[in-house]
Parts: C-alpha cells; sequence; structure tokens
C-alpha cells in the first residue's frame, strides 16, 4: 500500500473491514504516525461500548499500516488476523 498519498484526514470516517471474514471494525478515528519518518504506522479504530456505555469501552482496536490492502472513498480493506486476548481461567475450574 502506497502511503504518499495518504493523510489522517483523508482516512477519517472510513469503515474498516477485514478481507479474510468480512469483520466490520468500525470507523478510523486516529492513526499512529512515527515521528522522525512522517510516515502512518497504523490505524486506530475506537473501541465498543459495554454495557450500553455505562461500564465503559472495550480497547482501541489498532491495525498496522501494512495490513492494509485497499483504500476506497468510503471503506479500508485489511488483511489482518487480531491476536485476541487470552480468556483468563476462573478459580471454579
Amino acid at each position: 500500500m502506497n502511503e504518499a498519498g495518504a493523510r489522517l484526514m483523508d482516512l477519517r470516517c472510513r469503515e474498516v473491514i477485514n478481507v479474510q471474514d468480512g469483520t466490520r471494525y468500525g470507523f478510523v478515528c486516529d492513526a499512529v504516525v512515527d515521528y522522525a519518518t512522517g510516515r502512518i504506522r497504523s490505524i486506530v479504530i475506537p473501541g465498543t461500548a459495554r454495557l450500553m456505555g455505562f461500564v465503559g469501552r472495550r480497547e482501541d482496536i489498532i491495525i498496522p499500516w501494512e495490513a492494509i490492502t485497499r483504500i476506497g472513498d468510503d471503506i479500508i480493506l485489511v488483511d489482518w488476523s487480531p491476536i485476541l486476548p487470552r480468556k483468563e481461567k476462573s478459580a471454579a475450574t
């Protein structure tokens, strides 16, 4: 993916969809930038609200720039396998 023409303002408010399984992650709200090089390192999608927002939010989803396969007018396609956190075993098991 060529990032020369990509600017954060161009990426914001575009829905991110995974081409592997069709997962719709949400809309880009921010990006992680390497200030030494000026390159975008990853895009950020805000975590979803838990229990209608009363319990806070899940962690933001951070997708590396290299996972982006296509940037369209209103969507961003990614080929990405997220690393899911392990569920901790309860004391009862």
